[in-house]
């Protein structure tokens, strides 16, 4: 049912490669977002249920606010975000495990079936590792600018109160992975390369200082080294002028 897409494909993949792998890059990164959606507001309503919620979270200070207040690139405040807190700990932690789990799985799928890269995994996880972190420091210096005023806006200016903090939470998610999406790409084309697969028999040309040279004698004959037959061209040579 499927070859022939898949035919349709493979043929597409070999004329357009780059193409190719960036639309299979897109659809593995829109599945990996699909995945943070539903996981993010399940890791909350749990966590939400614990202290964790009442446990402020605020890392990083780095300048100040508008308003004069202390600016920290993570910032939960304790507190139900609807009662005007930040979520706490359990707001940072429903976020990063939702992203730690995600990028898990978007390694696996990029580095194996969008850029099928064969070098070592070990190096590309640890390059991967440094990228993760970096991004998250981005995105996270950036939702200090918008999540205040974005759920302020679906929660209190819309009134959707419990649905406006879950319509909130997607949106934070989307921004999120699109941050993620479009700074992973280039990353991705440099820690998951393909390198020419190197000699798997073992096997190599051998020097020629190694090859005993032989001369053909007649037809049907055997092959004859070329160093037998300078010396036996020496012997004679000594034996003629002997005679003479």
């Amino acid at each position: 049912m499927f070859q022939p897409l898949i035919r349709m494909w493979r043929r597409f993949e070999e004329r357009r490669p780059n193409t190719a792998q960036f639309l299979m890059f897109f659809v593995f990164s829109n599945a990996v977002t699909a995945l943070q959606l539903a996981l993010m507001p399940i890791l909350r309503s749990w966590l939400d249920s614990t202290e964790l919620l009442n446990t402020t979270f605020q890392v990083f200070p780095v300048g100040s606010n508008v308003d004069g207040s202390q600016y920290f690139m993570f910032d939960y405040p304790a507190g139900a975000i609807g009662d005007g807190g930040g979520g706490g700990l359990a707001y940072f932690l429903s976020v990063q495990i939702t992203l730690a789990i995600a990028q898990i799985i978007n390694f696996f799928l990029q580095r194996n079936i969008t850029f099928k890269s064969n070098t070592s995994p070990w190096i590309a996880a640890m390059w991967y590792f440094i990228a993760y972190v970096a991004i998250t420091f981005v995105a996270a210096a950036a939702q200090g600018f918008y999540k205040a005023p974005l759920y302020d806006f679906f929660i209190n200016t819309l009134g959707w109160g419990t649905t406006g903090e879950t319509v909130a939470d997607v949106t934070t998610m989307v921004i999120n992975s699109a941050i993620s999406f479009w700074v992973f790409f280039p990353i991705f084309k440099l820690i998951f390369r393909q390198v020419p697969e190197q000699d798997q028999d073992g096997q190599g040309s051998q020097p020629e200082a190694a090859i005993v040279a032989t001369e053909v004698g007649t037809a049907g004959s055997a092959p004859v080294p070329a160093a037998v037959t300078e010396r036996e061209s020496a012997d004679a040579t000594r034996d003629e002028h002997k005679d003479a």
